[in-house]
């Protein structure tokens, strides 16, 4: 699934990250995130948009592929028993 800018935008924020938080959780630069953010992932290596992804989902965040409807974020469910 191919992320976009303002996916990676609004999970950040879902979470209430900053883009410090994100770089920490990632240990990628701050000038990556920020790049990210603002030109789209697509121009970051595979292994620092899986990084971001990954610590995002980790904190909850489900990524929601083009549909028809458009792509977008959000809170995952809480699992049973893990609320």
């Amino acid at each position: 699934m191919m992320l976009t800018a303002s996916q990676l935008r609004a999970a950040r924020g879902l979470v209430n990250w900053s883009q410090t938080d994100l770089a920490d959780k990632t240990g990628l630069a701050l000038a990556t995130i920020k790049r990210m953010e603002k030109l789209g992932p697509g121009r970051s290596s595979a292994d620092n948009v899986m990084a971001v992804q990954r610590a995002l989902e980790s904190a909850g965040v489900q990524f929601i592929p083009e549909n028809g409807g458009g792509a977008g974020v959000r809170m995952a469910k809480p699992r049973e028993g893990h609320a």
